[in-house]
């Protein structure tokens, strides 16, 4: 198994930035495919960008596209979500998870407790 900590997020102004961290511990990191998924207050949690066992092959929902970027350190165990030009509607949980599967399944078997991102306007 693999055990996965985030951290990162808080409060920021519409425009600004944030970079989140998920740390994994256990298993080896790098044989899991890893995402990230955000859930706002009555909605349901939506993926938002995944990212294969390497690192080569990333993708990131339309919404978040040319403002988030997903990345991995396999040297360090540690999955980042850059976020910038933040908008209010980007408002909401955010969870890291991982999954011994191709990055785009929809079957996460592993996730974090979140961190909370909220963006001010």
């Amino acid at each position: 198994q693999v055990q996965l900590v985030e951290s990162g997020g808080g409060l920021v102004q519409a425009g600004g930035s944030l970079r989140l961290s998920c740390a994994a511990s256990g298993r080896t990191f790098s044989r899991y495919s890893m995402a990230w998924f955000r859930q706002a207050p009555g909605k349901d949690r939506e993926f938002v960008a995944g990212i294969s066992r390497s690192g080569s092959s990333t993708y990131v929902v339309a919404s978040v596209k040319g403002r988030f970027t997903i990345s991995r350190d396999n040297a360090q165990n540690t999955l980042y979500l850059h976020m910038n030009t933040l908008k209010p509607e980007d408002t909401a949980v955010y969870y890291c998870a991982a999954t011994d599967d191709y990055f785009l399944t929809s079957r996460y078997d592993y996730w974090g407790q979140g961190t909370q991102v909220t963006v001010s306007s």
